[in-house]
């Protein structure tokens, strides 16, 4: 039977725990989630460990980046589960904050990132970012990891906490994990769990878009007509709306709407909407090969 790690629920145990866990040098690494794990948080777990000596999950439902009518209290909880398949996965501490440990009555600080944070998500979900950069530098502050990792399907996300540890100094290394799919390539996600079979089905519609997107772009078509295609293919394939099909640089985020490829990496982003649910995905999209360069 794997035995449990330790989890701690305030501040002052998660200190003196990681006081143990990152002694004589070790490297710690954190790995927050929302709970409701799958393989794409084990995923990440597994990363965590390979890079460094001691790895901290924390599970937190964080409602400061639910707008009014999303899915805060719906949003699956499974702690008995999620501490299993932590402690299977060979994880060395979990940190479990109640809502109210982690936002004081009085709570009124906010963090904006500009630039990466602006557009796509924004453009749906204005203040999603706000709640996300708030959360991460909380845990960033309380768990002092050397590095943390998330996964490449949240990718705005992903660069957004980029941005923000870059611009306030934070003394930590964010690393980034390739996207978990289900053996349709469907990106897993813990909403996935809200399908019947026959939403899963469609569902797995976004993949098939997506990567036939990414082909058309790198043969050289027409940009804004293949990302017109691909939202074409999701409302006839039975998705209930698109939120956005874009082509972005894959640093910077400004859009590449027309044109030509330019000789840098871009990123495919789609977000839609399914049976209810709303689903992200998005992949490299390989530039055409700079002068002189070996194909």
């Amino acid at each position: 039977m794997t035995a449990t790690p330790p989890i701690v629920t305030t501040l002052n145990a998660l200190r003196a725990e990681m006081a143990e866990l990152s002694g004589n040098g070790l490297r710690t690494a954190l790995v927050p989630t929302m709970g409701a794990l799958h393989e794409g948080h084990l995923s990440l777990v597994r990363l965590a460990r390979e890079t460094a000596d001691r790895t901290i999950v924390s599970i937190f439902v964080n409602p400061a980046q639910f707008a009014p009518g999303e899915d805060y209290e719906a949003y699956p909880r499974d702690i008995t589960r999620d501490t299993a398949l932590l402690a299977e996965a060979g994880v060395d501490l979990i940190y479990v904050p109640p809502t109210d440990a982690m936002y004081e009555p009085d709570h009124s600080t906010r963090i904006v990132v500009g630039g990466v944070g602006d557009g796509l998500e924004t453009d749906h979900r204005p203040t999603f970012f706000h709640g996300v950069a708030l959360v991460v530098a909380k845990l960033l502050n309380r768990v002092r990891p050397d590095m943390t990792v998330f996964g490449e399907k949240d990718y705005q996300q992903l660069a957004v906490i980029r941005r923000m540890v870059r611009d306030l100094d934070m003394p930590v290394d964010i690393v980034g994990a390739p996207i978990a799919r289900d053996a349709h390539g469907l990106a897993l996600s813990s909403r996935n769990r809200y399908f019947d079979a026959d939403g899963i089905t469609v569902a797995r519609a976004l993949n098939h878009a997506m990567f036939g997107a990414k082909d058309a772009l790198e043969s050289g078509g027409d940009i804004a007509a293949i990302l017109e295609n691909a939202r074409q293919e999701l409302t006839d394939r039975g998705f209930d709306s698109v939120d956005y099909v874009s082509l972005a640089d894959a640093e910077t985020l400004q859009p590449h709407p027309s044109g030509p490829l330019p000789p840098r990496p871009l990123r495919l982003l789609i977000a839609a909407h399914c049976r209810g649910v709303r689903l992200i995905d998005n992949c490299a999209v390989q530039p055409p090969a700079l002068p002189g360069t070996p194909s």
